[in-house]
């Protein structure tokens, strides 16, 4: 039985790299950490649209987190470090390494992240595209 894609359209010219990105996030998050995604509507200044992806990481510290942009992924990675041999009673909390990964659209930028009170934020901006208009020269052979 073969697999319809949303790209098998033959309109849609070379989303075969974002059709594989997809299907790895949707293998890849897990459900942990838990997360929000917001947008901060912009002030009377004029500047572009931000969002704010903050992620629940209590328990890591600043050296154990690593946020990443590669190509159009922001990969966000939590490894802890190895305790020493400690003797718990009860152990709720889980130690864990996570590794979330977003995809961003064409233009968009990691404006800078925060650590604070066990939350990770990390701001994005999305500057407004500049509309661009190319003239393709039909060539004729003589």
């Amino acid at each position: 039985m073969s697999r319809i894609t949303p790209f098998a359209s033959p309109l849609l010219l070379g989303f075969d790299a974002m059709e594989k990105t997809l299907e790895r996030l949707v293998k890849a998050n897990d459900g942990y950490p838990p997360y929000n995604i917001e947008r901060i509507f912009p002030d009377s200044s004029g500047a572009p649209d931000r969002l704010r992806i903050t992620i629940a990481v209590a328990g890591f510290s600043r050296d154990e987190l690593d946020i990443t942009v590669e190509e159009n992924q922001l990969v966000i990675r939590g490894r802890q470090a190895e305790q020493p041999e400690r003797d718990y009673l009860y152990r709720g909390i889980a130690a864990r390494q996570f590794q979330r990964m977003f995809v961003l659209a064409d233009g968009m930028q990691v404006d800078g992240a925060a650590l604070k009170n066990g939350l990770l934020s990390v701001d994005l901006v999305r500057p407004e595209p500049a509309r661009m208009v190319r003239k393709i020269n039909i060539s004729v052979p003589e």
